[in-house]
């Protein structure tokens, strides 16, 4: 390995060693602790050791988030003497209950939602170190659920509903209602205005209307320059939630906001680099000749045909097979995909098979390239950012998807040779994949409407990782390693990220 990947690797992990030490920094004087009592919902409680007893803060991710997602503003109330408690819905994070009920129904799967937040409250109203005080804060779709369960719960003296959207928000209702967007979430700022003008017509954002000491008070902030998940790192919003609490229950708290959203984009761009200079390890596995290049003829027509062709074959048919939302259509897309690029690519001479000792060597360079994805990409993600370890529940789901993207993945490296070609030939490649998807959803917008929550994800990894399996495929001449790896690692981050769900 030359003296640049020796340079990269010092810089990658020393870089990752500092935001390391910034993050687990706001955790400094305080106690996180599983709270019990609220049967198969894994809870924390985040508090200040040693701290007088305080109002109780529940917070509620949203739609395929987990608990971690809101560590940001866990960390800052706990810091401001708050006891904050954090939780994994039904069918999200490590919850192994799957979600249930009628999902277009208040009385059905919401009204569960809001019984777990009740639970979560109730297990936390009796800790030693609460008052008996109670806020609710939560994200998205849990901005919903939270309103909702305030109305319901007179013991909810306040509610931060970030990203809200609620019908159930009146002019009266919920108890001081604190509404925080982010300035790029487009239609959700017309929202935060409206649930403000329901109270006060002819009010604006930033401005506070009413008392919050008679419960009535009402307030509306865009947070400068984020979006849908940047809000739950913005210093604006985490102060002004905290500045919320602290009117209604006539606190002044000190302590720090939390500054972990350049701090974990930071470790995560330091882990991806370390990818570079760990590829060159690999070098000494390379193959005798690289891989031919492939006829632009062939390379367009595989491109399109899977691209076209596997929506279109998979339209007309039932693809539910999996206790989760789409992720059993997304499974047998991916599937379909890559077996119709790469039995294209080999139909038209493209693609030769390897020797069965070179396919053998090449097959055993897949595992780094997972475990590296796997252990450390996703060890840094449980942590700081979002669930990544499987419950056994999950196990059956990261298998079925593991069918699907591997081939994906495998089609992936073939039409990109590894990393070897051409800049254009890598975009339309992935612009080709995520067309196929969009197209899918498409057809049928109303079933397969979350797969819009996906392509975002899937854009982001090919950004990240589809970089690291060039790195690998140009060290190595085998294209098909970084595939199988990269595939295993696909399948486990949607695994663990689609929202179990039982009819």
């Amino acid at each position: 390995m030359g003296p640049g990947r020796w340079l990269v690797l010092a810089l990658a992990l020393g870089l990752s060693a500092l935001a390391i030490w910034q993050l687990e920094a706001d955790r400094a004087g305080l106690e996180v602790a599983p709270l019990a009592g609220t049967g198969t919902t894994p809870a924390t409680v985040y508090r200040q050791a040693g701290a007088p007893p305080a109002p109780v803060v529940v917070i509620a991710h949203g739609f395929a988030g987990s608990q971690q997602l809101m560590q940001s503003y866990a960390l800052t109330l706990a810091q401001a003497g708050y006891v904050a408690v954090t939780f994994d819905f039904e069918g999200h994070g490590r919850n192994p209950q799957p979600m249930s009920g009628d999902v277009t129904s208040i009385g059905g799967t919401t009204l569960r939602l809001m019984d777990e937040v009740a639970r979560v409250a109730d297990a936390a109203l009796v800790l030693p170190g609460a008052d008996g005080r109670l806020a609710l804060l939560g994200h998205s779709m849990a901005s919903d659920v939270v309103v909702r369960q305030a109305v319901r719960d007179p013991r909810v003296e306040a509610v931060v509903a970030v990203s809200m959207f609620s019908e159930a928000v009146t002019a009266t209702q919920p108890r001081n209602l604190l509404v925080i967007t982010g300035a790029w979430e487009g239609w959700l700022a017309d929202e935060a205005l409206k649930a403000l003008r329901l109270a006060e017509p002819g009010a604006e954002l930033s401005q506070t209307i009413r008392d919050p000491a008679n419960g009535s008070a009402r307030r509306a902030v865009l947070a400068p320059n984020v979006e849908h998940v940047g809000v739950l790192y913005a210093p604006v919003a985490l102060s002004e939630a905290r500045a919320w609490l602290d009117a209604t229950f006539a606190r002044q708290s000190e302590g720090p906001v939390t500054r972990r959203g350049g701090w974990i984009a930071l470790l995560l761009f330091s882990v991806v680099a370390l990818g570079w200079p760990l590829a060159g390890f690999l070098r000494r596995w390379r193959a005798s000749v690289p891989p031919a290049a492939m006829p632009r003829g062939a390379f367009l027509a595989s491109a399109a045909i899977a691209g076209v062709a596997t929506p279109l074959i998979l339209w007309p048919f039932d693809t539910s097979f999996l206790p989760v939302l789409v992720a059993d259509y997304l499974a047998l897309h991916f599937a379909l995909y890559g077996a119709l690029a790469l039995v294209t690519l080999s139909a038209l001479g493209a693609m030769k098979i390897e020797a069965r000792g070179r396919i053998l060597r090449a097959a055993l360079l897949w595992l780094p390239v997972a475990v590296f994805g796997i252990a450390v990409f996703g060890g840094v993600l449980d942590r700081y950012v979002a669930s990544f370890w499987p419950t056994s529940e999950r196990l059956a789901i990261i298998a079925a998807m593991a069918a699907g993207a591997v081939p994906f993945m495998l089609a992936d490296a073939a039409l990109t040779e590894g990393g070897r070609a051409p800049l254009w030939r890598s975009l339309l490649a992935r612009g080709a994949a995520l067309a196929s998807l969009g197209l899918a959803v498409a057809l049928d917008f109303e079933g397969l409407f979350f797969l819009m929550i996906i392509l975002p994800v899937i854009l982001l990894f090919f950004l990240l990782f589809g970089t690291i399996g060039g790195w690998v495929g140009r060290a190595t001449w085998r294209p098909f390693a970084g595939g199988i790896g990269l595939g295993l690692f696909l399948a486990w981050a949607l695994g663990v990220t689609f929202p179990l769900f039982a009819a």
